[in-house]
């Protein structure tokens, strides 16, 4: 028994773990390291699992509300991965219209499909209802998200980045702060263009600090 205990307790945590893509979609996004190109292939597979969702709709089978559930479930995981992509891109002041304009046009169509669905009441709606109405509000957040003004967006998630340091520094302990100031150092040092750092190098240092008087050597007698 405790053996069988302990197996659940391994299998549960990887079940909520479940990969919202497939193994070929997974690749494809890896291949695509260039974000314009990562939010169209979201928005691809965003479609794929609404149609997937119809095509159930559309048939009466038994088990069929929890392919529903698990596919509105991973629909709203891939818009969540949509505005992560997005944002991260925002933030380097990256130009992304053309991936938000494909990610836009998706969503426009998808949300009056889903309003659809919940309007038409299925007999099965309350083991999906729930899921179906995240993926509503999902998709109406990532729309406005995908239509606001890129400099804007910008700005917003920077101010955000901001107040989560501030949030997690109002945590450290002072040995913890130095820490992180250190490494915020080392990025932006790594950070700079080759041409900045030269400069930084060329820079005059400061002399340390000594005791010997002017014009004196190291190792000369004082007299």
């Amino acid at each position: 028994m405790k053996t069988l205990l302990c197996c659940l307790l391994l299998v549960a945590p990887l079940a909520a773990q479940r990969d919202f893509l497939t193994a070929d979609e997974i690749d494809q996004i890896k291949e695509a390291q260039e974000p314009n190109l990562r939010l169209k292939l979201y928005a691809d597979f965003a479609k794929l699992r609404l149609d997937l969702v119809h095509n159930l709709l559309g048939k009466e089978k038994p088990g069929r509300s929890i392919l529903i559930h698990d596919t509105l479930d991973e629909y709203s995981k891939i818009l969540d991965a949509i505005d992560t992509v997005a944002d991260a891109a925002s933030a380097r002041h990256t130009d992304i219209a053309v991936g938000l304009a494909a990610v836009a046009a998706v969503e426009k169509a998808i949300l009056p499909m889903l309003k659809q669905i919940e309007e038409s009441r299925p007999k099965d709606l309350e083991r999906y209802e729930f899921s179906l109405t995240q993926a509503i509000e999902t998709t109406a957040d990532s729309l406005e998200l995908a239509e606001q003004d890129l400099g804007k967006r910008g700005i917003d998630v920077e101010q955000r980045q901001q107040a989560q340091k501030k949030a997690v520094e109002a945590t450290m302990t002072p040995i913890e702060k130095e820490g992180q100031k250190a490494d915020d150092a080392k990025k932006k040092n790594a950070s700079k263009a080759p041409d900045e750092k030269a400069e930084d190098d060329a820079a005059p240092r400061k002399k340390p600090p000594t005791l010997l008087r002017p014009g004196e050597k190291l190792g000369e007698k004082k007299q």
